[in-house]
Order: C-alpha cells, then sequence, then structure tokens
C-alpha cells in the first residue's frame, strides 16, 4: 500500500476543504470495505485519505416536514436495516438484507455502498476499468445490457436499483458552500475512457445523504437471483415500484435492473408492458421478458438474460403482493 496522509474532519466544510480537484488524489472513506482492498492492490493510490464517519450530520435518519427521509452518507447497513423509517421502503431493507454478511453490514456505509467501485476482476486485478480482453475473456459476470461501448463491467451497487425505482436522491456537496440534489438515475454514468469514474462526482465532491421521497401509497421490492446465501454478489437483480389506482390497476411504475449494465438499467419497457394492466404472473413474466429484449450478451455470459428476467418478474410480483420462492 502506498503512504498516504490522513484526515478526520468533523464537518461537512472541512471535508471539502481537504478534498483535491485533482483526480486521484483523495479519496473518501467510510466504512472502508471497498477502498481499503482497492488500496491494499494499489488500485487506487491516494496521496490523501479523508474518513468521514466523525462527521455528525453525516451519522443520521431524519424524516422531513415534507415526509421525505433523510439518511446521511455515513449511517451503516445496519442502522438502515433497523430504522423504522425505512420500514416503508421494503426494497432497500431487502437489498441490504440480500448482503448475507454481518460483516459487512455492521461496516459497510449505505453512502459507500452506492458509490463503491465495480467488482469486475479484470479492473481488481489492475487491467484497468475498460480492459479490452473482456469482450472475449472470462465475461460470465459481465454486463448483457448496455455493452456497446468500452465499459462491460456491471455497477456493483446492490441498493442503487431500489434507491432509483423510488426517485431517490443524493445530495452532493462541494466547494464554495456548493450544494445541489442529484436524482439517483442520473448519479450514474458509463465511462468512455480510463480514469473516469462510474459518476458524475467532481474529486472536490462528496456524497453527503440520500433522501427517500414519500411513498405516497407506492409499494416497491428487490429481487436478487444469487449463488446461494452468503456475500457473494447477485448475478442478476432487479427493483420494482409500483402505484395502483382503487382497482388493482397499475397507474404507474419504475422498473430497474442491477448486476447486468455499467449502471443500473432503468427498463421502460417493463413500466410500459405493466402500465394500465393488473399484475398477475403472466404479466410479471412480459414485463421481465419486454426488460432483457435489448441484451447483447458478451461470449460467456448469455445465462444472464434469463436470470435477469426472473429477477423482473419475481420484483413486480413481491412489489404487487405477491409470494414467489427462491432467492
Amino acid at each position: 500500500m502506498k503512504a498516504f496522509e490522513y484526515a478526520s474532519p468533523r464537518t461537512e466544510a472541512e471535508i471539502v476543504d481537504l478534498l483535491s480537484a485533482e483526480p486521484g488524489k483523495t479519496e473518501i472513506l467510510a466504512g472502508g470495505t471497498d477502498l481499503v482492498g482497492l488500496m491494499k492492490k494499489m488500485i487506487v493510490t491516494p496521496d490523501r485519505v479523508v474518513n468521514i464517519m466523525d462527521v455528525p450530520t453525516l451519522r443520521s435518519i431524519d424524516e422531513l416536514p415534507d415526509g421525505s427521509v433523510s439518511i446521511g452518507a455515513a449511517v451503516t447497513l445496519d442502522d438502515v436495516l433497523a430504522h423504522p423509517y425505512i420500514d416503508i421502503y421494503p426494497a432497500i431493507k431487502q437489498a441490504i438484507r440480500g448482503i448475507s454478511s454481518m460483516q459487512l453490514q455492521a461496516q459497510g456505509t449505505l453512502g459507500g455502498e452506492v458509490c463503491q467501485r465495480p467488482r469486475c476482476w479484470f479492473y481488481r486485478n489492475g487491467d484497468g476499468l475498460l480492459s479490452p480482453d473482456v469482450a472475449e475473456g472470462a465475461n460470465e459476470f459481465h454486463a448483457i445490457l448496455g455493452n456497446s461501448g468500452p465499459a462491460k463491467f456491471v455497477n456493483s451497487s446492490r441498493i442503487a436499483p431500489a434507491l432509483i425505482a423510488l426517485d431517490a436522491q443524493l445530495r452532493v456537496v462541494g466547494p464554495e458552500e456548493d450544494e445541489q440534489f442529484v436524482p439517483v438515475a442520473a448519479f450514474f454514468r458509463s465511462p468512455h475512457r480510463e480514469g473516469q469514474r462510474e459518476h458524475v462526482l467532481e474529486p472536490n465532491q462528496f456524497v453527503s445523504h440520500i433522501l427517500l421521497p414519500p411513498i405516497e401509497g407506492r409499494t416497491c421490492a428487490t429481487y436478487e437471483v444469487r449463488h446461494g446465501e452468503g456475500p457473494d454478489y447477485p448475478l442478476a437483480a432487479a427493483a420494482a415500484a409500483l402505484q395502483f389506482d382503487g382497482f388493482g390497476i397499475v397507474r404507474d411504475a419504475n422498473v430497474v435492473l442491477g448486476q447486468v449494465a455499467p449502471m443500473p438499467w432503468i427498463s421502460q419497457e417493463a413500466a410500459d408492458v405493466l402500465r394500465g394492466r393488473k399484475v398477475d404472473e403472466a404479466l410479471a413474466e412480459t414485463a421481465g421478458q419486454a426488460a432483457v429484449s435489448r441484451a447483447t450478451p458478451l461470449s460467456q455470459n448469455e445465462f444472464k438474460v434469463q436470470l435477469a428476467k426472473v429477477a423482473v418478474k419475481r420484483a413486480i410480483l413481491l412489489a404487487a403482493g405477491y409470494e414467489t420462492g427462491g432467492f
């Protein structure tokens, strides 16, 4: 590991002052479940590490006057899971429970989970985020959607699909008291050159809070297709948020896939299938098929198309109140 300066600010303003405008010079440390491993492998080599865990404003969960919920980026996943304010957002709690690791849930933070780097083994072995070897190499866990460009990894966040389905926002803080509220759906991007990050944050900005809008009668769910119970990342996942009229007809729908594209993948096709219809197993199956209709699997991951279809189908059924088995 490269030698680095360690800073532990006490306020959000101090965090900003410690961040460099030059890419790669500073990194944010929260739970450290991702950053420490990257630093040990010399994938990330900052000159300064800025610990945000001692900033009180980043450690709370608060209900705002309009009924929305603000979660500090340094709140642990355990605390999110246990907090009663999050009970009305089951898709988020289902995603956290899916991690199935007491250590990761206790140490990992919500902001860190959303901003974690790709798990792509080419990247983690030092071959770069956009390694050309992915196209014909060991790509069984890589993207089946949005992979026409150089980025073929999958976004690693297990909670981001639920946040996007719920129309959540991120509070982003930068220099000179700059404050922005960025929809989670607009936060991620697919990089086109080495050195470009998977999100829109500038090097001297950081995510301070995650804002969940009022649930307003919506139902939501997350479903992951996994190897088994354990901390391994899912093979495919989906989150759905549905709003019904008084007759059980879907008035509005958001469907977002995870672990299948360089960004959480918003499926307008699946949402269009659902709107104006009553959810049953056949409709959920059709929506799942629509969600993968544009899939372009790589040389070794065609199996993920079926898994993604199943994830969408079961997320929709769960959000509609149906029981569904398996994992």
